[in-house]
């Protein structure tokens, strides 16, 4: 029993580095536990308030649970568990994008990055990246707008990571929604063109943890685990090298995390010191239900890049409004890259619950994915009009969801997304 509860302890211990820093913050750090350059305890628990109280840059790392651990009571491996058992296969020799089981598997990562790096790591092992370990980067700088959270999921070989940024909070949302009609804040991106301008919240929000992420992924290529040093760049425990150096890069984002994700898309294709060293590996973005970035010339340059127009995936589920913002009042802006829409035939549904009929309770509410003929236009103006009545009314009666003017707050909620992804014969992300 001591061989057990030792090794046990032993992987505890490495599953993530914020467990030391709580400690720290606690002021229940073991002397033994210290190393050269760590924090002492009082240090550490006076920057952690700070950082909590002020802003600034944090990081926290995890590691995922062994499936031992997350089925402690049956076995291992079943027929539904992990959900995806050659997930890192997939993510590495997938020959075209999009993917039906890597569009799932980035909807369920980009729902998942509202929380922690421990419940991402851990949802992404259910997925089927085993042993994975994860990086979380969060920047806030309220005075400039920036809330800023970025994880990078890397694979137990090393050989695949995702980058998934974190949308704006559902409690932060309604603000954001209501202050839209404002004209957003420009800023020039002349990486795609010489007068290209881009949405300058997005901007900054990338780039405040811009330079974390590249350090990660520069690990990462030299076969380096993206868990490498205690917050803030400070010296700690070296976690060491993994079996592969990074091959398949894919960068994910729901909601205003989408933009995010695609404008670092955008970055690391466009700008050449990220392309000589990350372009072979970035595979594909995947976003969901992703406001516009930037005005016509950035759109238009961008779909002149091959990787961008095919390998910027945006999805949009039905009514959501949120592809549909900036307001044309805010000024021009437009997407790029291929668009899938989820339509739902509601007065079909409607129709067939009617008279009981067994389609009309089908999951994801009985809807299909379309490649968009067009891009997702801007709403006018007036923002309150367009969605607070008619989605008011649709939620009343059902059918009204089929006027062309109706736009959903609720369509927007990333559980949506993750339902109609999920693929025939698989029944959740938890695996089920």
């Amino acid at each position: 029993m001591a061989n057990v509860d030792t090794a046990r302890n032993t992987r505890q211990a490495d599953k993530s580095v914020p467990s030391t820093a709580e400690q720290a913050s606690t002021g229940k750090m073991p002397a033994s536990s210290r190393t050269t350059g760590e924090f002492r305890p009082l240090e550490m628990e006076a920057r952690l308030r700070d950082t909590l109280e002020i802003g600034g840059l944090w990081t926290r790392d995890a590691k995922a649970p062994t499936y031992e651990e997350l089925r402690p009571y049956g076995p291992r491996e079943t027929s539904g568990f992990p959900v995806y058992k050659d997930l890192e296969q997939r993510l590495l020799n997938a020959a075209e994008h999009p993917d039906p089981e890597i569009a799932h598997v980035m909807a369920t990562c980009a729902a998942y990055a509202y929380s922690g790096p421990e419940t991402v790591s851990m949802i992404m092992a259910r997925m089927g990246l085993e042993d994975n370990q994860c990086r979380m980067i969060q920047a806030s700088v309220d005075a400039m707008g920036i809330q800023s959270t970025a994880f990078l999921i890397q694979s137990k070989s090393g050989r695949v990571a995702i980058l998934c940024y974190r949308g704006a909070e559902p409690s932060d949302f309604a603000h954001r929604l209501t202050s839209t009609d404002r004209e957003p804040e420009r800023i020039a991106y002349r990486a795609c063109h010489p007068s290209a301008t881009v949405h300058a919240g997005i901007y900054r929000n990338v780039r405040a943890t811009r330079y974390e992420v590249m350090n990660a992924l520069r690990n990462a290529t030299d076969r380096h685990s993206v868990r490498a040093s205690l917050p803030n760049g400070s010296p700690g425990i070296d976690l060491g090298r993994v079996d592969g150096r990074l091959e398949a890069l894919y960068i994910t984002g729901h909601g205003h995390g989408g933009a995010m994700a695609a404008l670092m898309g955008v970055m690391i294709r466009r700008e050449r010191k990220y392309r000589e060293a990350l372009g072979d590996h970035l595979r594909a973005v995947y976003t969901f239900g992703q406001p516009m970035i930037g005005d016509r010339r950035f759109a238009e340059a961008c779909d002149r890049d091959d990787f961008l127009r095919e390998n910027v995936v945006r999805y949009i589920y039905d009514r959501d409004v949120v592809p549909h913002l900036p307001p044309a009042a805010s000024g021009p802006f437009r997407h790029f890259g291929r668009e899938y829409r989820y339509e739902i035939p509601h007065l079909r549904n409607v129709m067939a619950g009617a008279l009981g009929r067994p389609e009309a309770h089908l999951p994801g509410r009985a809807g299909v994915w379309r490649i968009a003929g067009h891009q997702a236009g801007q709403l006018p103006h007036l923002l309150g009009v367009a969605i607070t009545a008619p989605a008011f009314v649709a939620r009343v009666v059902p059918m009204a969801r089929s006027l062309p003017a109706v736009h959903s707050i609720d369509d927007h909620l990333p559980h949506h997304y993750v339902s109609a992804l999920t693929p025939p014969g698989v029944q959740n992300e938890f695996g089920d």
